[in-house]
């Protein structure tokens, strides 16, 4: 096995909240002078890829938008392939979102109610409202077809707290609305195949590194790649243990400084 690319998640693989984590920063840094070729996947919509760049260059991780790929960015690229160009949407969602939207040429509709709405595309957004809620209920009851950057639960934040994800949002519209959506981000399979087309990755030679057996995990094992889960976020080794088969991972390290002593994963 030769591994090329190395994939990592960021909240809880990379950070928390705006605090390192221990040997990510070093580990990253190792992989690119070793000749790997490595991404940022998260699932979190509400930055730009600029501001995750930047976020990174802050911790001394030195990246570019090309090789950050986020949920929001995925749902772009995945509605630009359905020719939503010049089509309108009403986004629930943070500034990320609503940028990735109108750069591919989208209109964003402020209040859907009364009008024809293509698209309500929904993801994280801290300025929720009964309102908002029942502005993407009515454009989807209206036939606005459903878009869903991730179905994250969860955010994690520093020193282990937790925040409400984009995820709690989607299924308050999906409540109201009846309406299952098209889920873009991880677990959901394709952001993860925007993100191999883009660095022309086999996914055999590919490294997905998460904190989350649900999604990174589940995403890695779905597209084909070997994934390392690690135990600096989200899930615990005891669920892990307890997982069922496609949430299981293929390594499982305590940290990512880890990753690089075993040979299995470095493909050594």
């Amino acid at each position: 096995m030769s591994v090329r690319t190395f994939v990592f998640d960021l909240d809880g693989v990379v950070y928390r909240g705006n605090d390192p984590i221990p040997s990510a920063v070093a580990t990253i840094k190792t992989l690119g002078q070793l000749g790997h070729q490595v991404y940022f996947f998260t699932n979190n919509a509400t930055k730009s890829r600029t501001s995750f760049v930047e976020k990174l260059r802050n911790m001394n991780v030195i990246t570019d938008e090309d090789h950050v790929m986020t949920s929001a960015y995925a749902a772009a690229l995945y509605l630009n392939e359905q020719d939503a160009g010049g089509k309108t949407a009403y986004a629930v969602g943070e500034y990320g979102l609503k940028q990735e939207l109108s750069h591919i040429g989208m209109t964003l509709v402020d209040d859907p109610i009364g009008k024809k709405v293509d698209y309500v595309v929904a993801g994280l957004d801290r300025g929720f409202t009964y309102d908002k809620l029942n502005k993407a209920q009515q454009a989807i009851l209206s036939g606005a077809k459903f878009i869903a950057t991730n179905t994250d639960s969860t955010l994690p934040l520093e020193a282990g707290a937790l925040a409400p994800g984009g995820g709690s949002i989607v299924a308050a519209i999906q409540t109201a609305a009846g309406v299952e959506p098209t889920v873009i981000g991880k677990p959901a399979m394709p952001a993860i195949q925007e993100l191999l087309k883009i660095a022309k990755a086999a996914p055999k030679e590919t490294v997905m590194v998460g904190d989350r057996l649900e999604t990174d995990i589940l995403v890695g094992n779905r597209a084909g790649t070997i994934t390392v889960f690690v135990l600096t976020g989200i899930s615990t080794k005891e669920e892990m243990e307890a997982a069922p088969l496609d949430m299981k991972p293929t390594f499982t390290v305590e940290d990512l400084g880890e990753m690089l002593q075993n040979p299995c994963v470095m493909g050594r």
